[in-house]
């Protein structure tokens, strides 16, 4: 089942999370309530919210648009309750979408990233992939590999390993 997410601006940083994960995620910062429940209902998204104001609308008591309610301000203790409440797995499309805008990575060579990437990214790395939206380009350093164990972390709390 593939699963699509609208985030609102009070759990923002969990967005980021579940495009890690490779899920398509929207976040807004500044959009009416309204506005925000009528787009999840037109292209299928489950919200992620702390607004207990979207929560009890009719539409999602009625079962017509799926709500997770996050109880909690941190955001992988937030990742955590939405991976447990929707059983997400997040180790098939780990890192296949842009952190920032969330379109599809592409893969990229070394010399189309040449001179994108720092000389020394350049020389230790071989793989990369690159937003076709915002041109970010992605590789497998230190900041990934502590991304990836923060993953790890949480899918073992979800499934009752931690």
């Amino acid at each position: 089942m593939d699963i699509n997410f609208i985030v609102d601006s009070n759990a923002g940083k969990l967005a980021r999370w579940l495009r890690m994960m490779g899920y398509d995620t929207l976040f807004f910062n500044d959009i009416e309530d309204g506005r925000l429940v009528d787009m999840a209902m037109k292209q299928g998204r489950v919200v992620v919210t702390r607004d207990t104001q979207i929560a009890k609308r009719r539409v999602v008591a009625s079962g017509n648009l799926r709500v997770v309610l996050t109880r909690d301000d941190d955001p992988r203790k937030q990742l955590l309750q939405v991976m447990k409440e929707l059983g997400l797995d997040c180790r098939e499309r780990q890192f296949t979408r842009c952190l920032e805008c969330n379109r599809r990575l592409v893969p990229r060579s070394r010399e189309e990233v040449k001179d994108l990437v720092p000389p020394y990214v350049f020389s230790t790395q071989t793989q990369y992939m690159q937003c076709p939206s915002c041109s970010r380009v992605y590789w497998q350093g230190t900041h990934w590999q502590r991304m990836k164990r923060a993953l790890e972390e949480i899918t073992a709390a979800s499934s009752g390993r931690a």
